[in-house]
């Protein structure tokens, strides 16, 4: 059980960074969207920024390894970019009716919001919804 500490204990900082850094927040999220504020869109930046290094990064190491040992690969995608436009549509749609990212979903719980436990419930069962006709979907 100690071995998954190190695991929550950089949740529950992330978790804090989201809810300092207002990215958990409606109103920012909603200025966003108006394009009211630049805040959100540094926030973003910053995490595809990190994204993007921390990927090249782990391709150019020699032994990938996770902290259990295992061998980590990097797949490389396919080019389909209709299922790209189709997700971020979708994903978009989703941020915009619910105003609520899904990275801070639990930090918003964590603080004692009870909507985001109405919007955890909906993304489970979005996740589920998903999980069940993905067969039928165009991947």
């Amino acid at each position: 059980m100690s071995r998954y500490l190190p695991y929550l204990l950089s949740g529950i900082l992330f978790g804090l960074v989201l809810v300092k850094s207002e990215a958990a927040s409606w109103y920012r999220i909603q200025e966003m969207f108006h394009f009211q504020s630049f805040h959100m869109y540094g926030i973003l930046f910053s995490a595809i920024a990190t994204g993007v290094l921390s990927v090249q990064v782990l391709r150019h190491i020699e032994r990938k390894r996770t902290l259990d040992g295992q061998t980590i690969e990097i797949p490389t995608k396919e080019r389909g970019r209709i299922n790209y436009i189709i997700g971020g549509f979708v994903f978009g749609l989703g941020w915009g009716i619910i105003g609520l990212c899904p990275g801070p979903i639990f930090a918003l719980i964590g603080t004692g919001s009870a909507g985001a436990i109405v919007v955890l419930a909906g993304a489970l069962h979005g996740t589920w919804l998903y999980g069940a006709y993905k067969t039928r979907l165009p991947h």
